[in-house]
């Protein structure tokens, strides 16, 4: 078995892996201030009580955007696994050249989530990822990572317009009975979703602009099932897209030093 573990800003999503095949799946709340023993039994427990042991999982595949998660996975690893741990970073081969002005700076998560768009789905083809940030990650016709967009999440979004008002409060992703709201609630409700939708449109349609031919368009992370239904330019949810690319890229790097 194969343990992958992709860790965002808000959330830890993880995957085991038979071989190919996704035979467990969690989502965790992400704790950046969670002290090692924390991280430690809350991930044996979690995997303990599915019955997946040490014996069971033959290495660890990671991708994390927050240092102290990373750290504390690195640690909490050999608890894990007796086998390989593979933490995504610059030096680890992903079979994808990347073709953007500083290759370093790009996060770990958009590369492994542009690799698995790539050969499940061909390209050229574009990765909007649903989760703090919502992101846009661009494969060219001939393979290569060109780069992409950053945008406000759903949440961050929502959550700075309630901030930042004295009337307004937070309200439940929900589909309100129409655009046209009929009390605050809706009314924000619509802003949010149906903005957010509009926001990952224009993004979408643009970058399928500077293109000569069709792109594919697929979503990914926790919000995908909320907004996609609400948007015009995306054709496929794929849920665990981050955790397969991080399956294809531990395979590739099997014989790596």
């Amino acid at each position: 078995m194969l343990l992958t573990i992709d860790v965002g800003n808000s959330q830890m999503a993880l995957g085991m892996f038979d071989h190919d095949d996704l035979v467990g799946r969690w989502r965790l709340s992400t704790r950046s201030d969670a002290t090692f023993d924390e991280t430690r039994w809350q991930l044996v427990g979690i995997l303990g009580a599915d019955g997946f042991t040490q014996s069971d999982i033959r290495g660890m595949a990671i991708s994390s955007v927050v240092p102290s998660m990373t750290a504390a996975l690195r640690r909490v690893a050999p608890h894990l696994t007796s086998g390989r741990v593979l933490v995504v970073e610059p030096g680890v081969r992903t079979g994808m050249s990347i073709e953007i002005d500083n290759p370093r700076e790009v996060g770990a998560d958009r590369i492994v989530n542009a690799l698995a768009a790539r050969e499940r789905y061909g390209a050229p083809v574009v990765v909007v990822d649903f989760g703090t940030s919502t992101n846009f990650d661009v494969v060219g016709a001939h393979g290569a990572y060109l780069g992409g967009a950053i945008a406000p999440g759903l949440e961050i979004s929502t959550n700075a317009l309630i901030s930042g008002t004295a009337a307004l409060r937070k309200v439940e992703f929900a589909v309100p009975r129409s655009v046209v709201g009929k009390g605050t609630v809706e009314a924000i409700q619509s802003g949010a979703l149906y903005g957010h939708a509009g926001l990952v449109d224009g993004i979408v349609d643009r970058i399928a602009r500077e293109f000569d031919e069709p792109i594919i368009r697929v979503a990914t992370g926790g919000l995908a099932s909320t907004i996609v239904p609400h948007c015009s330019s995306v054709e496929t949810v794929d849920p665990y897209l981050t955790l397969e690319g991080l399956r294809i890229i531990f395979e590739i790097n099997q014989d790596a030093p």
